[in-house]
């Protein structure tokens, strides 16, 4: 069981989509998550840690069919107040989900395995209930806005406070470890406010997405190729030769040896 956000916890996580520059990254961080998943419309998705719903938006407006699971109740109040009945929310721990194996086509965790105390066991659990891909996005722990947000710990409390910093080839190192050498793709993407934009009215961004290892934000994608062990199965049972056949071979031979061929 991981950090479980409390109400004002979740009050706060709410509340930042106030901010205009909070909600263009939220677009940003959705987009990188679409350009990487590729979902096909029509097909199931499971959002771990859905917190207030700001990437189920994204998910239902691609066409998908939406679940989402989280462990805070006050979490998945501004969930179904963001999403009404357009999604299936339930309350649950990543690390035991409540789900039968290959229940998703798809599933993402957006700023979710942070705040897991078990990383290793909500992915396992990940890639159990999903059929065709995994999307994981993260703060990354390399970046400056990373480092900040850690040593801010030491003065203050907010909601980062509880939260585990990941690499993208940590993410990976573990993902490998527990499927082997699967299919495994990551972007990174950084939101930067335009020069001059402080003479407008409305502030504008630009968007960079590459593979910056030192970039905020990381998306990558997992694909759970199912790796079967094999071994031969010995059958046991009596066979019986047809009757005459090593007798006609056994006059055959004796046939060869005289210079003759009996038919």
């Amino acid at each position: 069981m991981g950090y479980i956000f409390t109400y004002n916890d979740a009050s706060v996580w709410h509340q930042r989509m106030d901010s205009p520059f909070i909600r263009e990254r939220v677009r940003m961080e959705n987009r990188l998550m679409h350009n990487l998943l590729n979902p096909l419309k029509g097909q199931s998705v499971l959002d771990i840690g859905c917190g207030c719903g700001n990437t189920m938006l994204a998910l239902l407006e691609a066409g998908l069919d939406v679940s989402g699971l989280d462990a805070s109740p006050y979490m998945l109040e501004f969930a179904e107040k963001n999403l009404g009945n357009r999604a299936e929310l339930y309350r649950g721990m990543a690390e035991d989900l409540p789900f039968e194996d290959n229940s998703f086509s798809y599933v993402t965790m957006m700023y979710s395995l942070e705040y897991m105390d078990d990383a290793d066991k909500v992915l396992a659990e990940s890639c159990r209930v999903a059929k065709d891909k995994i999307f994981i996005g993260i703060l990354n722990r390399h970046s400056f806005q990373s480092v900040r947000l850690r040593a801010a710990r030491f003065f203050s409390r907010s909601i980062y406070s509880q939260a585990r910093f990941f690499s993208v080839w940590e993410i990976r190192r573990m993902a490998r470890a527990m499927l082997g050498n699967i299919p495994f793709e990551w972007k990174s993407a950084s939101l930067y406010t335009l020069p001059f934009a402080r003479f407008f009215k409305k502030r504008e961004y630009t968007v960079f997405i590459s593979k910056n290892p030192a970039a905020p934000f990381i998306g990558m994608v997992i694909v759970p190729v199912p790796y079967y062990r094999t071994r031969p199965l010995e059958l046991k049972c009596r066979t019986k030769p047809a009757a005459g056949t090593m007798a006609g071979l056994a006059r055959s031979g004796r046939s060869q040896e005289n210079g003759s061929i009996s038919l």
